[in-house]
């Protein structure tokens, strides 16, 4: 190793394969866990796809799971269910969190409170969420009913369903990515907002040419985390809407979720089995457009 402030004089490091083992022993516990909590959990679930498998017997059934999962209507509704819902919340909370990155940047007077207030819908469990808007949007005694005096069936309509379950999902999660997109601003040097302002630059200008630009790459995670977790919601929903009425809110994974608890089709033995074969596919799914995503994005890099 040579010396900086001696080029010519270099020092070897004592400690090589010191390092090495505390580096190992450091990292071994996270290493463990992720076998242990999510590669053999996904091997012991790949196994009984082909299998009718309830939790106590697997019986070998072959390509029949596979046929199932290609004539059944309710899962790729489920599917499209999905898809519809992830537009519905990417198109609101994500100009929403900007918007309101972008008020709450200045530093005055109350802004760290509003944040503080913005950001506590994350950390509350998305079951008591569910649990929380249940109250607001019920029927008879909602209290958004009671608001506006003009009972709205929100959960038990399929025209209304699922712009509740928008609302929550948006309520629950703009406080997150309102956090990145504060933290990428603060990264942003003042000298750049100086020299718009001298130019003459109003605010809506200094925002699309200056901030937004600058603001790209944290946009892009941004982004990316909020289609996997789109994709990925069910639980808010189990509670708020149970995927009713009519299926209509029922989302892939709430579905598999069902299917592996015996609750599909008022069935109240375990289908392990074809739940892990739709498992499966709709992790493929959501690769996929993770995948057509990253490259959207590329491109639009090399295009800018």
């Amino acid at each position: 190793m040579r010396n900086k402030a001696f080029p010519h004089i270099t020092t070897k490091s004592k400690n090589g394969p010191l390092d090495k083992i505390q580096a190992t022993l450091m990292l071994s516990p996270a290493v463990l866990l992720l076998i242990i909590c999510s590669i053999y959990p996904f091997i012991w679930m790949f196994r009984f796809i082909l299998c009718n498998y309830n939790g106590f017997t697997s019986q070998f059934t072959g390509f029949q799971n596979i046929d199932r999962m290609c004539h059944d209507v309710d899962f790729w509704t489920s599917v499209g269910h999905t898809f519809e819902y992830a537009a519905y919340k990417l198109i609101f909370i994500i100009p929403l969190a900007l918007c309101l990155a972008v008020l709450l940047n200045h530093k005055s007077k109350g802004t760290s409170f509003f944040r503080l207030v913005y950001f506590l819908p994350t950390v509350i469990s998305s079951s008591i969420s569910g649990m929380i808007f249940n109250f607001i949007f019920a029927t008879s005694n909602g209290i958004l009913n009671g608001i506006i005096r003009n009972p709205i069936p929100w959960l038990t309509s399929a025209d209304y369903v699922m712009t509740a379950v928008t609302v929550l999902a948006v309520w629950g999660g703009f406080g997150n990515y309102m956090l990145y997109f504060l933290t990428g601003m603060n990264g942003i040097s003042p000298d750049v907002y100086e020299a718009a302002k001298i130019d003459g630059a109003t605010g809506f200008q200094t925002f699309i040419h200056v901030t937004l630009p600058m603001l790209s790459p944290v946009l892009k995670v941004v982004l990316l985390l909020a289609i996997t977790s789109a994709f990925k919601d069910y639980e808010a929903i189990m509670v708020l809407s149970g995927g009713g009425p009519g299926n209509r809110s029922m989302v892939m994974f709430l579905y598999i979720y069902k299917l592996i608890f015996g609750e599909a089709y008022n069935v109240t033995q375990s289908q392990i089995g074809y739940g892990a074969l739709l498992s499966c596919v709709s992790a493929i799914i959501v690769g996929c457009v993770t995948a057509l995503y990253l490259k959207l994005s590329k491109k639009l890099d090399n295009i800018i």
